[in-house]
């Protein structure tokens, strides 16, 4: 018979296999004496203590780095008496070590041909399925496990983690709530759920969620940032900044490592006056152009010196912004830490300074190097008379969101080149530039972002656009920051917090911003139809 719940690997069935002798080695190597005699016995052993015996000597070549002979003692075990799980699952456990998921699914497959019955075998499955992103699959094995035991929560909750990649949110939260009911202190099962809840629009809903999380453990850190990120994008700035700042706690957080990096006192509101001051960027280059409005606000509390520590690509934008003193690299921020009072991130600003959606300072003001937008100009000038029209089509792949956020290629804005009267100019960098240097031939492209060597080079040719159409990247930013309109395409599933929820404008960037929305189970095709439109009646008017 099948035994009802496998472990991942099964103890030996000889009291030698189990002790402890001072040379490990010596252990095995007497364990294998012993047990090879009986492997080729005539007549042989009966089926289960043969499957037994190979047992033991698969573990015992295994115990002295003898691979290929554990895996062909596990595989003859498992000939000789096709429902020993305990074969079945310490050999895959061997092969998922070894990187050969195909033979480990193969082996869990073969298993449950002849237990059907084993829910955890099931669950396995499921994960080596959802591990690489075979979510259909991994659901059905997830579902035929909670069939089989359906008091087991973990069950549920795996179910949950691949419906929503699969875009079946309603499902994904019944699963969740069913993992919840049987254990009501299930932390994880209230944040995920949370997280479903918000995507749904069920703002309400999620917010109790990610509480009731935090009630079972307060320094749950998952459920603190994302019921901070949802009060921000609901607009309730006043408790939202106070839990996003409690991001510096979370020792894995970047926030975190900067602190013991960095070594000198977190501003957290002090008087600032006659102080140095250390503002460190965090996050990517948007974070640093949309939170840089608070550079002067900075200064203006009476600094001393304020320094902006950020990418290189930032410099020459930021050396001319009112209120900041020097501009630093990383390494050279961390070189002169010690030289100042306190240190603070951008996006803390906006709790110790008291934002509210009323008082959101404007854009930083950013001014361009007459000379640098002149070149720019005379690259821009190989256009055709009309509307200029920046494209960004993609983000950063290594973003948590690039999936979503990101466009799959350029040919996804085929429909923008109808609208007449239009020259788009490409500002894509990194990701995405091969496409741009061998564009559609219905639309010619003026590609400059290869061209590009900082954001200050971005900055001087967007300010010369009509327009900026990009996805959820820093160009967005960028772009609102010169005064240059743009419209930004949002993905249907964890949209920034910062694009608020349910807005076509932006309270960051007013009459300058303008969002298209992804509805949840829409498609980028009918959100770029919508951008079609809104052009061709700007060209129109």
């Amino acid at each position: 018979m099948c035994p009802s719940f496998p472990g991942e690997a099964s103890s030996t069935p000889q009291d030698e296999a189990v002790a402890q002798p001072p040379d490990p080695s010596a252990r095995f190597v007497d364990a294998l004496n012993k047990v090879k005699p009986l492997l080729d016995l005539r007549p042989p052993l009966p089926a289960q203590e043969l499957a037994e015996a190979l047992q033991l000597a698969a573990v015992s070549s295994l115990g002295l780095g003898q691979i290929a002979d554990a895996e062909s003692y596990w595989r003859r075990a498992i000939e000789t008496n096709p429902r020993f799980a305990d074969a079945y699952l310490n050999l895959a456990t061997l092969l998922k070590g070894l990187n050969r998921l195909a033979d480990v699914e193969a082996l869990l497959r073969q298993l449950l041909d002849v237990c059907p019955d084993l829910a955890d075998v099931h669950n396995q499955l499921g994960s080596l399925l959802q591990d690489q992103a075979r979510m259909a699959e991994a659901e059905s094995a997830y579902r035929q496990a909670s069939r089989l035991l359906p008091d087991r929560l973990e069950f549920h909750y795996n179910l949950g983690t691949v419906l929503r990649p699969l875009g079946r949110w309603s499902e994904a939260a019944d699963a969740y709530q069913r993992a919840i009911a049987l254990r009501p202190d299930f932390v994880m099962g209230y944040s995920n759920l949370g997280n479903v809840l918000k995507e749904l629009g069920r703002l309400p809903e999620a917010e109790a969620a990610y509480r009731q999380a935090l009630a079972v453990r307060d320094d749950y850190h998952m459920a603190r940032f994302a019921l901070a990120t949802l009060l921000l994008g609901m607009e309730r700035f006043d408790e939202g900044w106070r839990l996003y700042d409690a991001r510096h706690a979370d020792p894995g957080s970047m926030q975190h490592k900067t602190q013991k990096v960095v070594g000198r006192p977190r501003w957290q509101g002090e008087s600032l006056v006659g102080k140095k001051l250390l503002v460190w960027q965090e996050g990517g280059l948007g974070d640093a152009i949309h939170f840089g409005r608070y550079l002067p606000l900075l200064k203006a509390q009476g600094a001393a010196q304020v320094a902006f520590v950020c990418a290189a690509s930032l410099h020459r934008l930021f050396a001319t912004v009112e209120g900041v003193d020097v501009v630093l690299t990383h390494e050279a921020g961390w070189a002169a830490a010690s030289r100042y009072d306190y240190w603070t991130s951008p996006l803390s600003a906006p709790l110790y300074l008291r934002t509210t959606t009323e008082t959101i300072p404007p854009p930083v003001r950013l001014s361009m190097d007459p000379l640098l937008v002149d070149a720019w100009r005379e690259r821009l000038a190989m256009l055709p008379p009309g509307r200029k029209i920046g494209l960004v089509w993609k983000g950063n792949p290594l973003h948590q969101n690039d999936a979503n956020r990101s466009l799959s290629s350029l040919a996804t804005l085929a429909p923008l080149w109808r609208v007449p009267g239009v020259s788009f100019v490409s500002l894509q960098k990194g990701d995405g530039e091969d496409e741009a240097q061998s564009p559609p031939t219905a639309q010619p492209l003026l590609h400059l972002g290869s061209e590009t060597k900082d954001m200050a080079d971005s900055a001087a040719i967007i300010a010369q656009l009509d327009l900026v159409i990009c996805v959820d990247t820093a160009i967005a930013h960028l772009a609102a920051s010169v005064g240059t309109r743009c419209w930004v395409m949002l993905p249907e599933q964890s949209v920034d917090w910062r694009w608020m929820l349910e807005r076509d404008d932006s309270p960051w960037y007013p009459g300058t911003i303008r969002l298209f929305r992804q509805p949840l189970g829409g498609r980028w095709s009918s959100l770029i139809e919508q951008v079609r439109q809104a052009c061709a009646g700007m060209v129109d008017a």
